[in-house]
């Protein structure tokens, strides 16, 4: 008897339900797996997940429509998705999209007559090295040019009915030589496991070793926290989901060093006595999972996963890779806890922090990919040697990752305590008015702060650096930043769903003359209601871009503002 045609797709759902053994955490792999095979994940397929998980269908569609990367209707065989942060912008990529629109004969969101394409921008790919970039289903092209694009898009085509793969188009990085190159395969966890768990703590704190992802907290005291715990099951996360705008060393690590990565997992867990290692993936590194599970395969037949690894009776753990599917905010640890949990990414109200409960209400440390990478060659070469590196209060190394105005982004190894103006000298940027440290919910800061320093107690533990030259308007940027922060608000609190919405269309209007005085005096006094009101760092750093170009570059403003307001201030 044939089956029907929602009967085929009951039955696919049912399938991969129970390989996930009807876990609800298990949500966004099974939404991953049903818009994989239809392309799409529709209504009536979430009604079949709420049933076969015994959960309500009104959950399954707000996880749905939460993630970008998640389709709830029909799209394109070929979802183009161009990168519009600002780097990008800054390096062609608006002359990309009328490309693309020109060949396609649509505009952004829309999608061709044939159902081939489907066109969109997206927020930033960890391309900024190579940029404009975009992406194609999961293969990645960098370095556009128009010229490129009906070579491209004619690959596609013939891709679709020939049903030969489509290759993406990736260049090289530039990158200084990184200490990650030179550290002995496993030399870490040897070492571990030949100490006690609390003595490999003891070393990871004595080295002074913070994290790399943004907040600065001590990793040897987070593993402390964890390890101290009350309980059986305790997991190790590797953030993965490297989504803040300019950032790509963790893109360029897990590249390269996958191993190296995979080993500081296992470091933790050796810690912490945790049995199970979550990596959460940014859905824009799709391309690497390959990559990443041959690398776990070979750990595991080397004995370095799995039991009794690498010879320590009873020491056992393995590491499984989730996928994320678009969301800025599960950057931040205790949104992706709820990310992996199969829910909305909203960050959650701390305490309890993770170590005490986080994934599944277990302890759990989330650490991010430099930290363990980081974390293996303190180990291998000793606490002395990595406090040795940087200042008193910023131990080490750290990677940044460097675009926008410059003769040579790419990815810089430097010592903690190195200046600004040092690293623009390296990078080509000699005469930039202004630079952005950490990404957009970072520090901006005009040329005459550039002698300050790369460091947790000046700047910060931010990762990415944006340079903008002297003819760069940076009222742009300030617009391309405020509609970043709209699009990626979680929603959760109104300051930054609704404020920020204001804050962008004030600086529309500025940027178009018809904004006044007064109203200007309302938008930086909304602002900083924003920064103080708002639950998390997103909806907090969202107003910081219009609050340093009025401290730092009022003039721009003033040009920008209405004519009677024009002839008071003069």
């Amino acid at each position: 008897m044939l089956l029907t045609e929602q009967e085929k797709l009951r039955e696919f759902i049912s399938t991969a339900v129970e390989k996930y053994d009807r876990q609800r955490s298990a949500l966004l792999p099974i939404l991953w797996a049903i818009q994989e095979e239809y392309g799409y994940v529709s209504e009536i397929a979430m009604q079949y997940v709420a049933d076969l998980l015994g959960i309500h269908a009104a959950k399954v569609y707000g996880v749905a429509t939460f993630y970008h990367f998640i389709n709830t209707e029909p799209k394109g065989k070929f979802i183009i998705r161009l990168s519009r942060d600002i780097s990008s912008i800054m390096k062609g990529a608006n002359d990309i999209a009328r490309q693309l629109e020109t060949v396609l004969g649509i505009r952004f969101g829309e999608t061709t007559p044939d159902g081939l394409f489907t066109l969109q921008w997206t927020s930033c790919i960890g391309m900024d090295d190579q940029a404009p970039a975009m992406m194609i289903n999961s293969e990645v092209f960098s370095n556009l040019t128009p010229l490129l694009i009906p070579q491209i898009i004619r690959q596609c085509t013939e891709k679709f009915y020939s049903h030969r793969p489509i290759t993406g188009m990736v260049g090289d990085s530039f990158t200084t030589t990184l200490t990650y190159a030179s550290h002995h395969a496993n030399a870490g966890i040897t070492k571990a496991v030949a100490m006690e768990p609390d003595e490999v703590i003891a070393e990871i704190s004595a080295s002074g070793l913070c994290g790399r992802g943004g907040a600065g907290f001590p990793t040897g005291t987070k593993w402390k926290m964890a390890a101290d715990a009350n309980s059986d099951v305790k997991y190790m996360i590797c953030n993965a989901d490297e989504g803040e705008a300019g950032t790509f060393k963790d893109r360029i690590t897990l590249s390269w060093f996958a191993d190296l990565v995979f080993e500081g997992m296992t470091i933790a867990a050796y810690a912490i006595r945790a049995r199970q290692g979550i990596v959460y993936l940014r859905a824009e590194y799709a391309y690497l999972l390959p990559h990443l599970e041959q690398v776990l395969k070979a750990r595991r037949e080397a004995g370095l996963l799995g039991h009794n690894i690498s010879g320590k009776e009873g020491f056992n753990f393995d590491i499984r890779i989730q996928m994320g599917a678009g969301s800025y905010v599960c950057g931040e640890e205790t949104a992706l806890i709820e990310s992996l949990e199969g829910n909305r990414g909203e960050p959650r109200t701390r305490p309890p922090y993770p170590t005490e409960a986080g994934f599944l209400g277990q302890p759990t440390v989330v650490n991010n990919v430099e930290t363990l990478a980081t974390a293996s060659v303190i180990l291998a070469r000793g606490a002395p040697w990595f406090s040795g590196i940087g200042t008193e209060k910023s131990k080490g190394f750290k990677l940044f990752s460097v675009s926008g105005d410059c003769t040579r982004p790419g990815l810089y190894e430097l010592s903690w305590g190195s200046t600004v103006s040092g690293l623009l000298a390296l990078a080509g940027g000699e005469g930039a008015k202004a630079v952005q440290i950490g990404g957009y919910s970072g520090r901006f800061l005009p040329a005459a702060e550039f002698g300050r320093k790369l460091a947790y107690e000046d700047l910060g533990a931010g990762s990415s650096v944006i340079i903008y030259g002297p003819d760069r308007d940076l009222l742009e940027v300030a617009e391309n930043y405020l509609e970043f922060f709209v699009e990626e608000s979680c929603g959760q609190c109104t300051p930054c769903r609704d404020g920020t919405v204001v804050l962008l269309n004030g600086i529309r209007s500025l940027r178009n003359g018809k904004c006044s005085g007064q109203q200007l005096d309302e938008l930086l006094s909304l602002a900083e209601t924003i920064c103080v009101t708002s639950k998390c760092g997103l909806g907090q750093a969202s107003p910081k871009v219009l609050l340093s170009i009025n401290r730092y570059f009022r003039n721009e403003i003033n040009a920008h503002l209405t004519a009677e307001h024009s002839a008071r201030s003069k």
